[in-house]
């Protein structure tokens, strides 16, 4: 498996390039991109992109996958059709941005049935579940052109809410270009990681990694891995069980003061989780 992080584990201001020196010094293999204007944003064209990933490269890393936040704002399960439709061109934009970066997959958070941690649209889960499907399908024949697959992240929105439910959704579109991107941490408050992983299966195409505080019980409880509590043995000896050998990748957020040691504390706690 191939240890990576989330460039978000970089703060606002800090440099790109020199962000990069670090996480490759720090003993990262890949670095996810975000699609949140900071390096990339809708407007940016093939040569732009081009350039990004030459930084990386350059700096001894690969790209390991992107993320776009704007899916929160513009969320396929609206009952506003434009806005539906502004969140199916984000994703048919990203397929392409991941091609021209060179890796295959795209994290997509599949809608919106509610939150507790921000404010969002009610929308009645039968009807999320249709909008979201009808989305999706619409995207997938560029994920075939791109070669680049959608990877349905299981994220706090109340919808997709079991393994097997998640399971039957990426399965139902019959193509592999729609997968899963697991995140260890999200599930921790409704379920069991290593469960997920042993009934997803070879549909899991990224790993994310963050540790939650139960006892805390809201968005405030995620914290630096192994400070929470995921089973972390029993997530790693899940993954081997299912063969996933793919990119694990933290998704941190900064510290306020001294964020290069949260990047360097984020590494050798990957290192203890894999095995290193």
């Amino acid at each position: 498996m191939k240890k990576g992080v989330n460039i978000g584990i970089l703060p606002e201001g800090f440099s790109f390039e020199d962000g990069l020196k670090i996480i490759k010094n720090a003993g990262f293999e890949s670095v996810e991109l975000n699609l949140d204007g900071r390096v990339i944003s809708l407007e940016s064209g093939e040569d732009d992109i081009k350039k990004v990933k030459e930084k990386v490269e350059r700096a001894g890393l690969e790209i390991s996958s992107l993320l776009p936040g704007l899916l929160w704002k513009y969320p396929l399960t609206s009952s506003a059709p434009e806005i539906r439709k502004k969140g199916e061109e984000i994703i048919i934009k990203s397929l392409k941005i991941c091609r021209w970066l060179g890796t295959d997959a795209l994290l997509v958070v599949p809608g919106i049935v509610g939150t507790d941690w921000m404010e969002t649209e009610r929308v009645r889960y039968d009807i999320a579940y249709e909008r979201s499907f009808q989305s999706i399908k619409k995207c997938l024949p560029v994920a075939e052109n791109t070669g680049v697959c959608i990877c349905i992240e299981n994220v706090w929105n109340k919808f997709l809410l079991s393994p097997v439910e998640m399971k039957n959704f990426v399965e139902s579109f019959n193509s592999e270009f729609v997968r899963v991107y697991f995140d260890v941490g999200n599930v921790l408050i409704f379920g069991y990681p290593e469960d997920w992983i042993r009934i997803l299966g070879k549909l899991i195409k990224r790993v994310h990694l963050k540790d939650f505080k139960k006892s805390v019980g809201n968005i405030n409880g995620f914290c630096d891995l192994l400070e929470g509590d995921v089973e972390w043995p029993q997530v790693m000896k899940a993954l081997k069980e299912v063969g996933y050998d793919g990119y694990l990748t933290a998704e941190m957020e900064p510290y306020k003061f001294y964020p290069e040691a949260k990047i360097y504390n984020t590494s050798l706690s990957m290192d203890k989780i894999i095995g290193r």
